[in-house]
């Protein structure tokens, strides 16, 4: 996933991926994150996940969570057989079942489309990066 969207940075990953591994194993055992994945003959082709985020009541929903969804990937010899479209269902589908009434994320030039084809639109969300600061 992390290759296929230009993050190479081999030191950078390493220590993305040690600071992931518990930030997630503490959301799954909450159950503030969960995960879908898809299989193919055995092998793991496919995965999203969503995070369910503590958020204030606002103007877009009173309720105080936000679904963000996150570590969507289909691994690129099974990409157009609907593998994300699946996923993304899957995840919307939860979504609604908890009375969630905003999902976000952050698309990659893969997810782009598939995204903008279920309703997503692009915000005034603004952001300002730190390098060396985390």
């Amino acid at each position: 996933m992390f290759v296929d969207s230009g993050q190479t940075d081999d030191e950078r990953m390493v220590d993305v991926i040690a600071k992931f591994i518990p930030w997630v194993e503490e959301r799954l055992q909450s159950g503030t994150y969960l995960g879908w994945l898809t299989e193919h003959e055995g092998r793991v082709v496919a995965g999203a996940g969503m995070w369910l985020m503590d958020f204030p009541p606002h103007f877009l929903s009173v309720e105080p969570v936000r679904a963000y969804l996150l570590n969507f990937y289909v691994a690129p010899e099974f990409r157009g057989h609907g593998h994300a479209g699946t996923l993304l269902k899957l995840t919307l589908d939860e979504a609604e079942a908890r009375g969630i009434e905003v999902v976000s994320l952050h698309a990659s030039k893969f997810g782009k489309p598939i995204y903008e084809k279920n309703g997503f639109v692009q915000t005034n969300e603004m952001i300002l990066r730190r390098p060396g600061k985390g």
